[in-house]
């Protein structure tokens, strides 16, 4: 199987010689989760989706927990999948856990990503002498207890708080039925990788300039984790979005899509 099969990838927009733009996503969604920004950027760009290993319409039986037991894994197939399409100085837009996966993609292969978008990023999520993540220890393991007794109640529970969109309840039940889609063997080890990861000394790896997009309550991500990586991400611009939840680019497309937008360089033709 290609890198191309694995991670059902799914190219549009603009032809050869035009800038490319690779969506990543987060926890338990799949490259539908951009369907609102993406078609924006095909008239100029061309657009990469892909779903991560274990996600979507990705190839299950690749997920083997010991090879996918860090984030790295998963970034090298973000490049593989660039190396298979003869991608380079492309611009990575990832969300959440995605956002990581492309900060340590652009570390490793720096030539391959010219721009980072992070959207609703963390290094990570535990608190830490002079680091706030926003989760104690404690709050995981209740987490992940919730998680293994029943993932569908989970699942439905998370979902709005992931939003915060209470007046909009249409968005948290997508974003439940997407993590319903997920195997639930996967998603709890999947989570317990994205949860308990740390990728902060990776940080100073980067060169690439980076966008950060921070919505303006997140009740995953506190604003310190936004200043945190603006601070140690060298280049790096951080834009506090006038949004709510994790999810901006489900709950509010046009102000994101905005936001990139004005950051990438103009395209040519």
């Amino acid at each position: 199987m290609t890198a191309l099969e694995r991670n059902n990838v799914t190219v549009s927009g603009a032809g050869p010689g035009a800038q490319t733009v690779v969506f990543v996503h987060g926890f338990g969604c799949d490259q539908q989760m951009w369907r609102l920004m993406a078609p924006a950027f095909e008239e100029h760009y061309q657009v990469v989706l892909l779903d991560l290993v274990g996600a979507g319409g990705s190839d299950l039986v690749a997920y083997d927990p010991t090879r996918y037991a860090t984030l790295d894994a998963h970034a090298a197939d973000v490049l593989a999948v660039l190396e298979a399409l003869e991608l380079r100085g492309v611009v990575l837009v990832g969300h959440s856990v995605g956002a990581t996966i492309g900060v340590l993609a652009a570390a490793q292969e720096p030539a391959r990503v010219a721009r980072l978008v992070l959207v609703a990023p963390t290094p990570r999520f535990l608190n830490d002498d002079g680091y706030i993540g926003g989760f104690e220890p404690a709050d995981l393991e209740e987490l992940f207890g919730a998680l293994d007794d029943n993932y569908l109640t989970w699942a439905a529970d998370l979902a709005p708080v992931v939003m915060g969109y209470p007046d909009r309840p249409a968005l948290a039940a997508e974003l439940t039925r997407s993590f319903c889609r997920t195997d639930p063997v996967i998603a709890r080890h999947f989570a317990r990788v994205t949860f308990w990861s740390d990728h902060r000394a990776d940080l100073a790896r980067v060169r690439t300039p980076t966008l950060i997009l921070q919505s303006a309550r997140d009740a995953l991500v506190p604003l310190a984790v936004g200043t945190y990586l603006n601070q140690h991400l060298r280049g790096s611009q951080l834009l506090v979005l006038n949004t709510l939840g994790h999810c901006p680019h489900l709950s509010a497309p046009q102000i994101t899509t905005t936001a990139i937008e004005q950051f990438l360089p103009s395209p040519v033709g």
